[in-house]
């Protein structure tokens, strides 16, 4: 298993990152993370996945181990190949990711190419107990405050923001505050 690379950025193809290491080029699916990395970087290191089938040795590469995490995590899934998992871990931050799946978010995943409702709440379903003991400090199981988060995104998207959107402007309010409230100052910070 090829876990990590580290060497120069030889160039990109919309296969992914041609990373030299010690004079061979290794051909790498990767994150937005990774390929802004490589912008202008003398050399970079880049956690990998090594996905072996009949036909093919690919490569995918992530921008820490976190997101890697999540990228196996989601191979696990029914129905979600490498692809589609690069997609969803490629869509936003992976402890924005974990914490839409704790909160049970499958909106959060629709918005994604390739994912729709089914797959979307299989995702939830299959991995919200893999999340919940991932052992990340920053991600708990929210109580009582996903229902009026997802008010607040719900009521933004109403208005015309996309889910991400509305996830960001969101991401700057006091999380303690009902969702109306939420939602008055998402807008007013507009």
């Amino acid at each position: 298993m090829i876990g990590r690379l580290r060497g120069t950025p030889a160039g990109r193809s919309a296969d992914g990152l041609l990373l030299d290491v010690n004079g061979v080029g290794y051909l790498v699916a990767a994150t937005p993370g990774v390929m802004r990395r490589a912008e202008g970087a003398g050399e970079i290191t880049v956690d990998t996945f090594l996905h072996v089938r009949e036909d093919t040795l690919q490569l995918y590469g992530f921008a820490d181990g976190s997101e890697r995490e999540l990228f196996t995590q989601l191979l696990t899934v029914s129905g979600i190949g490498p692809k589609v998992a690069l997609a969803v871990v490629s869509g936003s931050p992976a402890t924005e990711l974990r914490r839409a799946i704790l909160r049970e978010d499958h909106a959060r995943f629709q918005v994604i190419p390739g994912i729709g409702k089914k797959t979307a709440e299989r995702i939830v379903l299959e991995l919200r107990d893999k999340v919940a003991f991932a052992g990340e400090d920053q991600i708990v199981p929210v109580g009582e405050e996903a229902p009026a988060h997802l008010d607040a995104r719900d009521a933004l998207v109403e208005l015309g923001y996309s889910v991400l959107e509305a996830e960001q402007r969101l991401a700057d309010v006091d999380p303690e505050l009902p969702a109306a409230e939420r939602v008055r100052l998402a807008l007013r910070a507009a």
